[in-house]
């Protein structure tokens, strides 16, 4: 049952010409140690097998199967330690869980929209020209004409300025018509504005002079002094 442990042997360090060096650890220490890690390696049951201690008559102790003549050895029970070896660590999956709120705001927020202005390369009075004089026979009703390109696009608008105030609202075109300029000087300009109504684009002013029939003459159907004339 037990055909190794029969051939064990102890040398007495007493009897023994072949002892171990004082420096090693006692022999019965080693062959306890031996055994135990033999047992170890076992796969019947460790609690039926028995080992018992011999010492012969030169004084080496032997350890047997067979229990004759010998005392019983205790055999501390082997336990298994788990290996300490931890497996490769999980990779975790974030986990996607939207709130009821960021959901209910992603829905209502407004999608961003692009609301960069496409300039004109061309956006100019051609018609008056600068420090052009109006005269009298005109009776101050100057015609203004753009010059605009790339064409204007259906979303923009444009509308004419006198000394910086709107002459009329904002038309998708390009030729206007600012009636009864009173007589003198006058600072004309144009201005692009694009579908919220914000002006993107400004042109050169170009100024203009009005010579207009002073209402104190004779001849003029507005001197008052002809109301009553008969």
């Amino acid at each position: 049952m037990w055909p190794f442990v029969s051939s064990l042997r102890v040398a007495n360090p007493a009897t023994d010409s072949r002892a171990l060096p004082a420096a090693r650890p006692e022999p019965l220490q080693c062959l306890l140690l031996a055994a135990t890690l033999m047992l170890s390696s076992l796969s019947f049951d460790l609690q039926a097998a028995q080992v018992y201690r011999h010492v012969d008559a030169n004084g080496n102790v032997v350890f047997s199967d067979q229990p004759a003549g010998g005392s019983k050895v205790q055999l501390t029970p082997l336990s298994v330690v788990p290996s300490t070896e931890s497996l490769p660590p999980r990779r975790s999956t974030p986990s996607r869980v939207t709130s009821s709120s960021s959901s209910e705001s992603t829905r209502t927020r407004a999608p961003a929209v692009d609301v960069a202005f496409r300039g004109y390369t061309t956006f100019t009075i051609q018609s008056p020209s600068n420090e052009e004089t109006l005269q009298t026979g005109q009776a101050g009703n100057l015609a203004v004409r753009l010059g605009i390109e790339p064409k204007l696009r259906p979303e923009d608008k444009v509308r004419v300025t006198v000394d910086g105030a709107p002459s009329q609202s904002a038309m998708h075109s390009t030729v206007f018509m600012v009636p009864a300029l009173e007589r003198g000087k006058h600072v004309i300009q144009a201005e692009l504005l694009d579908s919220t109504g914000r002006v993107r684009q400004t042109s050169e002013p170009k100024v203009v002079y009005v010579q207009r029939a002073s209402v104190n003459l004779p001849r003029n159907p507005n001197n008052p002094a002809n109301a009553g004339g008969g």
